[in-house]
């Protein structure tokens, strides 16, 4: 099966998933990430608004919010296409729907923090293996975007999100993917 297909397979099973299995698997994976050791101590996190059926954070952004911890958002960057701007999100505020029709905040009007000084990324996925290899929706955004972390002297925690069923026994990678550190289900926390 071929990466294309591998997507729309995994994409077509996250999106039947159950209103009732989406909850019990968005608290868990709330209640893993409150308690990874990884997080615990980080204070700018950038985390995605669920669409598509990925694996809710919003109740993880609920907690770190009250933990006083900074939250961002990524956002399609207006002048360097496919990349992301990362955009400090706040309950309340105005968002907009991107061309993917995925809710982001307004870029003009809030604070923005270049990927490499994040303490970390949560990442949303289509499926993952177990040496931390990653298959996205495609696009290569969050590829693009974190190169640059690749070759500084800080690079944030990058932490996959997904449904454990999202896991497979092997996928391939190509030289511009850059693997996780972690990856978080409603199972368990992987660690690379």
């Amino acid at each position: 099966m071929n990466k294309t297909q591998l997507r729309r397979l995994i994409r077509q099973q996250r999106r039947s998933l159950s209103a009732q299995h989406r909850r019990y698997a968005a608290n868990r994976f709330a209640n893993h990430t409150s308690r990874a050791p990884e997080l615990i101590a980080r204070k700018h996190i950038a985390v995605y608004w669920q669409n598509d059926g990925e694996i809710d954070p919003a109740l993880a952004i609920e907690q770190w919010l009250a933990q006083k911890k900074v939250v961002y958002l990524p956002v399609l960057h207006p002048f360097k296409a496919g990349h992301l701007l990362f955009v400090r999100y706040q309950p309340g505020m105005v968002m907009r729907h991107n061309r993917y029709g995925i809710a982001e905040p307004d870029w003009r009007y809030a604070a923005r923090l270049p990927a490499r000084f994040m303490s970390a990324i949560l990442v949303p996925l289509v499926a993952f293996d177990p040496r931390g290899a990653r298959l996205g929706m495609g696009g290569g955004y969050y590829d693009r975007s974190l190169a640059p972390c690749r070759d500084s002297g800080r690079r944030p925690l990058l932490v996959g999100c997904a449904y454990e069923f999202q896991k497979l026994e092997r996928l391939p990678m190509e030289s511009w993917d850059i693997p996780m550190h972690m990856i978080v289900t409603e199972d368990q926390c992987y660690r690379f």
